[in-house]
């Protein structure tokens, strides 16, 4: 038996079929093993920042079954995505499962004889290409562990921060930053309605935009006395050149632009095109099409357009580093219209198609004409209008969306005399620069070197996810929260998350994966300063205090002052005596309701007093020690309980709580006692008999399941967590 294993099982089927059998395709579903949690367990510095993996929670069934399946083979191939990613992906099973002596095959588009033509042609493993990955975890992981653990200690619990996010965020704070201070400045705009002698009329701008209001006057005064005149007609033929085939930064942005897709989202559904064979792999910097393929656009303009349409082309590669794939994003068949499942599929696809099938058309040809118009006096601005017409469709043939109306004029000479019908003035003012959108983001992203093409979906999906920005219509808003982590990271670590570092950091992976840079060496000299510099800044007073609020609002219990603090939800005003006076208002001066006592001395703790307070989910009591007392009260006013009984601890209720996954239920002991579960439990508890058990009941809580299964256990290494797997009780 030939084994093949790829990453997804869509993939898989598709491979096999095209192999006729001769090959048995498994998936590995992703990575099959990761850095554990703790980092003290997962990067050996010392040893020279050797990482130890572990096998995915979930992911061992799949190792058992691929080891399994390599013990009968006579041959490996390993064909995992052609990136860093999918080498990294490889070398892992490899490892994992003691494969001997595999193969490595790359396939760039999923199309039968582009699979026969990959595994007829396989390869080693790439060290270099796996180590490249390597170092990036290793290197995320060292930073965002170090950094988040020192936000967490001088900030606020909860908080994190990345090597390549904490740029990115810096991008969004620096826009935002630039809009507040932001002093809006008055002009004018000049309209002027003209009729020629052929009664034909002329809506024309003025091309200066005055600041003064004097001068506006002067304009309009003259303008209305003055005999108006034609003073240039100017005519040009401009040719319009078609985009080059899309990368997949470029693939983001136009996909965000035209059909409103999030750069997550965007790679999602192309990752589904390229396992389906609809389209190449989409994980790429290059902008070349290959022979075959523009032989095929050629023909495929030819009998939809005309040979006059067909123009050659290529394009250069603007990323120095290009890697990760030999071509640009393009359909495997440039004649097939339309392909996908979905109409989220069909729509991008269509989207690659035309801008592919473009790249190779004709450029389009527009005669431009301006008119300008003047009462020919001194000082006396241009006024002027340009209109538009089409000479020679090109590639807008195909790219429809592209093409703008024209714009017809009429056909006027110098020196023809102008009848001025209404000369107007519109008072504006400038406005600040607008909010990147998540298509102008990746653009900028691209632009300094943060990141790759492969990392910039995640890096915007993980900022919104720590609520480090919100979506404000198509504009990414960072939040207080956001900034207030920016100003920290700006402030102390300046050095290590500015683009300049970034930037060079992802060089030099770069050539860690061209075999031209040493691993440890190069995780060496970014790791030591980097660490001595989070040492030193243990010694930072904890952010408390985030400046002083506005004098005229003061603390609404004891009319003190009040100081800018940062809780989850962001700013608020705190009395600046706390934890004496718990006065606090909103970040606007509103009042808000404080802690307040309930008469009760708190168990835990022999000084501490029971108080009532507002969370995250609402209102709970704890002790106003709080956090060196975690005591927290549970009962009916303030967490339901649904009067089953804690098998764990015996006397405690399990409650219903809520938290950051939604509702789930906990005993009422906690923190003493920790037992928890996800849905509503029924008040049974599992009676299956456990092998692993000692052949003894399981004994926890049943829980409420669906329609199908409506009640299972708790205990997720049960057998009956998943009463339709259920084996026969013993």
């Amino acid at each position: 038996m030939k084994l093949l294993i790829v990453e997804s099982p869509s993939k898989a089927k598709t491979i096999e079929k095209y192999l006729a059998n001769e090959y048995k395709v498994v998936a590995s579903v992703g990575h099959i093993r990761d850095l554990p949690k703790n980092n003290k367990k997962a990067i050996d510095i010392e040893g020279g920042f050797v990482p130890h993996y572990e096998i995915s929670s979930g992911k061992e069934k799949v190792v058992s079954e691929l080891k399994s399946l390599a013990k009968k083979s006579t041959e490996i191939l390993l064909a995992t995505d052609p990136d860093r990613e999918g080498e990294a992906i490889a070398w892992h099973v490899a490892e994992t499962c003691s494969l001997k002596k595999p193969k490595r095959v790359l396939f760039y588009e999923i199309t039968p004889a582009a699979v026969k033509e990959a595994v007829a042609h396989p390869r080693e493993l790439d060290v270099n290409l796996r180590k490249a990955q390597e170092a990036r975890r290793v290197l995320d992981r060292l930073v965002g562990y170090d950094l988040s653990g020192l936000i967490w200690k001088k900030v606020r619990y909860g908080l994190s921060a990345g090597r390549v996010q904490s740029p990115a965020l810096h991008i969004l704070v620096e826009r935002e930053k630039e809009i507040q201070a932001f002093t809006p400045e008055k002009y004018w705009v000049l309209r002027a309605t003209l009729e020629t002698t052929q009664k034909d009329i002329l809506e024309l701008s003025a091309n200066e935009e005055p600041r003064d209001e004097k001068r506006v006057t002067e304009i309009l005064s003259r303008g209305q006395k003055g005999t108006w005149t034609i003073s240039d007609v100017k005519a040009s033929e401009v040719s319009k050149r078609p985009k080059a085939p899309f990368t997949t930064s470029t693939l983001q942005q136009a996909a965000s632009s035209r059909l409103g897709f999030s750069p997550s989202r965007t790679m999602r559904i192309a990752q589904k095109l390229y396992e389906k064979g609809f389209i190449t792999y989409m994980r790429t910097d290059s902008t070349t099409l290959s022979k075959d393929a523009v032989a095929t656009i050629h023909k495929t303009i030819e009998k939809e357009f005309g040979k006059e349409f067909i123009m050659p082309r290529e394009f250069k590669t603007k990323s120095k580093n290009a890697q990760e794939a030999h071509e640009a994003i393009r359909p495997t068949d440039a004649s097939k219209k339309t392909a996908g499942v979905t109409e989220e599929e069909k729509r991008l696809y269509q989207l690659i198609r035309i801008r592919t099938v473009a790249s190779q058309m004709s450029d389009t040809k527009v005669l431009r004409t301006k008119i300008i118009a003047n009462i020919g006096e001194a000082g006396f601005p241009d006024f002027s209008v340009t209109g538009s017409h089409l000479l020679f469709l090109g590639w807008l043939a195909l790219d429809t969306h592209a093409r703008s109306e024209d714009v017809e004029l009429p056909k006027l000479t110098a020196g023809e005399t102008l009848k001025l019908k209404e000369l107007i003035s519109d008072a504006k003012e400038t406005l600040p620069p607008n909010r990147y959108s998540e298509a102008g983001l990746v653009k900028e992203l691209e632009k300094r070197g943060i990141g790759r093409p492969s990392t910039y979906a995640s890096i915007i999906k993980t900022i919104i996810d720590r609520g480090y920005v919100v979506k404000d219509g198509k504009a990414l808003q960072p939040t207080e929260t956001g900034e207030v982590v920016d100003d920290f990271l700006s402030l102390h670590f300046q050095d290590f998350v500015s683009d300049t570092f970034t930037a060079d950091m992802e060089n030099k992976l770069d050539e860690i994966a061209e075999g031209k840079r040493d691993y440890t060496k190069t995780l060496k000299d970014f790791y030591t300063p980097f660490t001595k510099e989070v040492k030193a800044k243990d010694k930072l007073d904890k952010m408390t205090n985030m400046g002083d609020a506005p004098e005229d609002i003061l603390c609404p219990i004891c009319q003190g002052k009040m100081i800018v603090k940062l809780a989850r939800s962001g700013k608020f005003l705190s009395c600046a005596k706390f934890p004496e006076c718990t006065g606090a208002r909103t970040i606007d001066g509103e009042e808000l309701e404080g802690p307040k006592e309930i008469g009760e001395a708190c168990p835990d703790c022999k000084d501490g007093k029971l108080v009532e307070r507002d969370g995250r989910y609402g209102r709970f009591v704890s002790c106003n020690n709080y956090p060196k007392c975690k005591y927290i009260k549970r009962d009916a006013s303030t967490q339901p309980t649904t009067g089953v009984k804690c098998p764990m601890c015996k006397n405690g209720e399990m409650s219903e709580r809520r938290g950051r996954f939604g509702v789930f239920y906990s005993c009422t002991n906690y923190p003493g006692c920790k037992n928890a579960i996800k849905s509503k439990p029924t008040g049974n508890i599992c009676d299956y008999i456990r092998e692993d058990k000692d052949k003894k009941p399981c004994g926890a809580l049943m829980m409420e399941g669906t329609k199908t299964i409506p009640e299972r256990c708790s205990d997720k290494t049960c057998p009956n967590h998943n009463p339709h797997k259920l084996e026969p009780k013993k």
